[in-house]
């Protein structure tokens, strides 16, 4: 497979659309977001590249509030460290697959801080 650089907004539809493939057919959090999410995927995509396309390319293209979603699921189904860690594991390995160079690094390294804070927001959240 020949690796890109992470630097259209096409490459980062690759990301997104490479990523959610893996998640939806993960055994650990693929339920998360098909049985207690029921993520519409046709209106999630297009909000992820958004998403990811602000982080990556500047472009603002992202305007919402990522981390409310996530706090409603874990109403119905607490989120736990395990399900962050496969959820970097199944990002880092799709930008491994797809993509070379420095941006590619920073978004891992972006992607990282993000799980670990919500991870630690959402687990304040749970603890009694």
């Amino acid at each position: 497979m020949t690796q890109q650089t992470l630097d259209s907004p096409e490459a980062v539809r690759l990301l997104v659309d490479s990523f959610y493939e893996k998640v939806q057919a993960d055994p650990l959090i693929g339920p998360v977001f098909t049985d207690v999410a029921q993520v519409d995927w046709a209106s999630h995509l297009p909000k992820m590249y958004a998403f990811w396309e602000s982080i990556i390319l500047g472009n603002g293209a992202y305007d919402g509030h990522p981390f409310r979603p996530h706090l409603i699921v874990n109403q119905k189904h607490p989120l736990r460290i395990e399900h962050f860690e496969r959820w970097l594991t199944l990002f880092s390995a799709t930008l491994t697959e797809q993509f070379t160079g420095e941006t590619a690094e920073l978004v891992r390294q972006r992607a990282t801080q993000i799980a670990l804070v919500w991870n630690q927001k959402l687990t304040y959240l749970n603890t009694p």
